[in-house]
This record gives structure tokens, sequence and C-alpha cells, in this order.
């Protein structure tokens, strides 16, 4: 693959809200250090997130010492909200999967409840080693993941961005691109590859440590959010529908599982271990 190497890393704290970019981060077996552990709920206890909040994507969360959050948004004093003690969980419906979580304290439902001018409630994910497994199609035994949509990390490469934004230009729609990286909301950017050299990863290692390309990520209508401005438009699903099919999703980046643990940063060097044949699926 050449020189492909980390462009860049990005946690996300909260589920649906704009997170931070670190050099480096840990990986945990459930994903980076910190990333989306905390989630928002309505108040039937589903997983509230861009899907149905535009407006999520102009709130942001910023990391604490600890695992804390330090929330703002437009119109909001910044509120920072520390890790809940132990204490009763509240269950949580991701996606159809119950998941047992902790509220933080009524002050953050509050500020959340205020900014959405909605009733939500903001959770943290206390033991994610044994509250959630991956989605049981392409997980292993014993992985889990945080509030992530199924798996540890989502990684995407430049190159591919690059080919979707000139197909954009190209289609009915070209006014709405190109599309920055954030759209898509992934932990790992990855330069220096071919377009879609990801549809053939089976295992790669980001500097030290190794992941399990568990399968192609199917993008849904978050992906439409413009994350500056919360309004939503046509791209990228309407060009993916037309290039990017595949298998029944629309498919950008890829799911990883971690194999191994450690520290990745920004300049490594990205190496394919195991190929699979084929598109993506």
């Amino acid at each position: 693959m050449g020189n492909a190497e980390v462009q860049s890393v990005h946690v996300h704290p909260v589920k649906a809200l704009r997170g931070v970019s670190p050099r480096e981060a840990v990986v945990e077996p459930w994903g980076l250090a910190g990333d989306r552990r905390w989630t928002l709920i309505d108040h039937g206890g589903k997983v509230v997130t861009q899907r149905e909040q535009p407006r999520l994507a102009l709130a942001a969360a910023e990391p604490l010492a600890g695992g804390g959050v330090r929330l703002s948004a437009p119109g909001r004093s910044p509120l920072a909200v520390e890790v809940p003690p132990p204490g009763a969980t509240v269950p949580v419906d991701i996606f159809g999967t119950k998941v047992e979580a902790v509220p933080a304290a009524p002050a953050a439902h509050a500020w959340c409840s205020a900014y959405l001018r909605a009733e939500v409630r903001l959770v943290h994910l206390d033991d994610p080693a044994r509250r959630r497994p991956v989605e049981s199609e392409h997980g292993l035994p014993g992985e889990t993941v945080s509030f992530a949509d199924g798996y540890p990390l989502l990684a995407a490469t430049a190159a591919s961005l690059d080919a979707l934004n000139s197909w954009i230009a190209q289609g009915a729609y070209a006014g709405q691109g190109p599309l920055p990286m954030n759209r898509f909301r992934p932990n790992v950017v990855v330069a220096g590859t071919e377009p879609w050299a990801e549809d053939h990863w089976a295992r790669i290692s980001l500097g030290e440590v190794v992941f399990r390309v568990a399968k192609a990520c199917e993008r849904c209508v978050v992906t439409t959010t413009d994350q500056d401005t919360a309004v939503r438009g046509r791209e990228p699903l309407h060009t993916l529908a037309r290039h990017r099919r595949i298998g029944g999703g629309l498919l950008f980046g890829v799911n990883l599982v971690p194999v191994s643990t450690g520290t990745i940063r920004v300049g490594d060097p990205v190496r394919v271990l195991e190929r699979r044949p084929g598109r993506a699926g």
C-alpha cells in the first residue's frame, strides 16, 4: 500500500455530538479511549442521534479528566458533566439492542433537553467490557463495543472521499459538494491509498495496533447533514446509491475491531496484513 499513514484521529465522547481530533489515542478493546461512552436517550430509552435531531451536529463534547465531558452548543453556557458514581442503571435501546447505562446528573439532562427542546437524558456506559457485544453477524465471541453504531472503530480513506467528491461534481447535486470527511464521522482517516483500497482489507495495522476489518460501513441519513449548519441535503447518499450500492447497502468506510491494544498516532504507518478477495461486503 506504499506510504499509507494515519492522517487524522477523531474521538466523539458523546454519540452524535462533535468530538475532538487528538494527535494520538489509546485503543481499548471496545474502541478509542473515551469514544462514544456517552449517549442521549429519549423518554422511552431509545438512543437519540442526528438521525432524529440534526441540531446535535452543532453541539460539542470535549473530554475531561476522569472520563467526564464538557458540553457546549449555540445559545447555551458550557456545562461540565462528571462520570456518575456507580449506581442504578437504566435500559438503553440502541438500534434494537438493550444496554444498561448509568444516568448523568439531572443538570445534564436539563441542559441537553433545553438545547434540543425535547425531553432527553444523558447516560454513561460504565463497563463496556460486559455491557454490549459487537453486532453478532460480523462479530466474534467476546468482542464488545461502546455506543458506536455497531463496531469499535470506523476507518475511512482520503482517496475514497476524493473519488466520491469527483462523482458528486459530475452529478445532479454538484452544488452540494465537495463534502468534508466529517460527514462520515470516522475515528481514523488514512491517507496514501488508492480509492476504495479499503474494500480489500481483512486485517490491518495502524502503527503498533492490529485490527480486524469486520465489514464495510453502510451509510445513513446522518451523512447528508452538514456538520457546520445542521442542514440536510441529498448528498452523499444520492451518489453512493449510484456508485457504491453493494450487497444492499450504500458503502463508505470500514468497521474495525481491535485485535490488540496500544496507541495510534497521526503519521503512523498503515499496513495491510491480510486481504480479502472481491469487493466490499
